[in-house]
């Protein structure tokens, strides 16, 4: 395992360990850095150190290992697929909630390389579209690693070229079912608001920004209002047009009716707790309640209109059972 030593200098005291490092690393981000002190592989003075450590001046670091990641790779993994629909064009797969499309940022390689869909497809399947690249053979769109449901995946180039025309015009449905906190004023409506990344946050996206965001539709209809011991919420159908990342979520967020689970966008992590005898209660759900659960378009290849759903996954429908008082309160 390499070893690279840095002295401090007398102009770095006060200076946090974690700031002062990143400065010394070219090319490696702070987060990066912070990694590798909580990982114990940053050594001051002969002892692990903590991001925190206000540095005096005069003190030999020590950073073992490779402070660059490993690059993120798409390896065949032999996980269950639920399969909706398939042909030699391309395939539709309903995804569990947890599960990333492809390689992304984690604490660990397994973290960032492991458990996505495109290692399972490359299980699956011996040929996938390679259009999208070496870490995202097959996939013409995403999902949200905590939202389920269906996602079509491209099995040679030709499909993913025609798909890929088919969504930049718009010409797949998509709907969605949400739970979201709150009782709509509206039994429907159209949120209009364009979407761009949150300037102070970037892991969010924001509709607040007065300029440069993209154009988004979303189109909902409540199904069911539920009056529940640990508050209001709203069933609703989404239907989006456009498929701008996190598009649900924050515009549901935007008009004050986050979706339940989705601490990124305001809503609680457990439910409004209630009270009882024997003390305060409450309900959490450790996912999104977004599930996409529709999708109608027109095969690539025949122009076949094919029209797929997915129901509500087992802990969607247990957690909306969980609302209804007897079950909150247990009898």
């Amino acid at each position: 395992m390499p070893t690279a030593i840095y002295p401090v200098p007398p102009e770095a005291a006060g200076q946090r360990l974690d700031a002062w490092l990143t400065v010394q690393l070219e090319c490696v981000s702070r987060s990066r850095v912070q990694l590798l002190l909580t990982q114990g592989n940053v050594i001051v003075d002969g002892k692990s150190a903590k991001a925190s450590l206000k540095l005096r001046g005069g003190e030999t670091v020590e950073v073992h290992g490779d402070p660059v990641p490993a690059p993120l790779r798409a390896v065949a993994e032999d996980i269950p697929l639920e399969i909706v629909y398939e042909d030699d064009d391309l395939s539709v797969v309903n995804k569990p909630a947890g599960m990333m499309v492809h390689a992304g940022s984690g604490a660990t390689e397994d973290a960032r390389n492991r458990g996505t869909l495109v290692n399972a497809l490359l299980h699956h399947y011996r040929q996938l579209s390679s259009t999208g690249g070496e870490l995202r053979p097959g996939i013409v769109h995403r999902l949200d690693k905590q939202t389920s449901g269906l996602i079509i995946v491209a099995r040679n180039d030709a499909a993913h070229l025609k798909l890929a025309e088919i969504f930049s015009h718009r010409q797949v449905r998509k709907t969605y079912i949400a739970l979201v906190h709150g009782s709509l004023k509206q039994d429907a409506g159209t949120i209009t608001a364009s979407i761009s990344r949150d300037v102070l946050r970037r892991t969010r996206m924001t509709t607040r920004r007065a300029t440069g965001g993209r154009a988004a539709i979303s189109h909902y209809e409540v199904v069911r209002r539920i009056e529940s011991p640990v508050g209001r919420f709203s069933l609703v159908r989404v239907r989006i047009e456009t498929g701008r990342t996190h598009q649900i979520r924050v515009h549901m967020a935007s008009i004050g009716h986050p979706v339940v689970g989705d601490t990124l966008y305001g809503a609680p992590a457990r439910v409004a707790p209630v009270r009882k005898d024997s003390g305060e209660l409450s309900i959490a759900l450790d996912r999104n309640f977004l599930h996409a659960a529709e999708l109608a378009f027109a095969h690539p290849r025949t122009g076949k209109l094919l029209e797929l759903s997915a129901p509500l996954p087992a802990e969607l429908e247990q957690f909306l059972a969980l609302l209804e008082p007897a079950k909150i309160f247990g009898r």
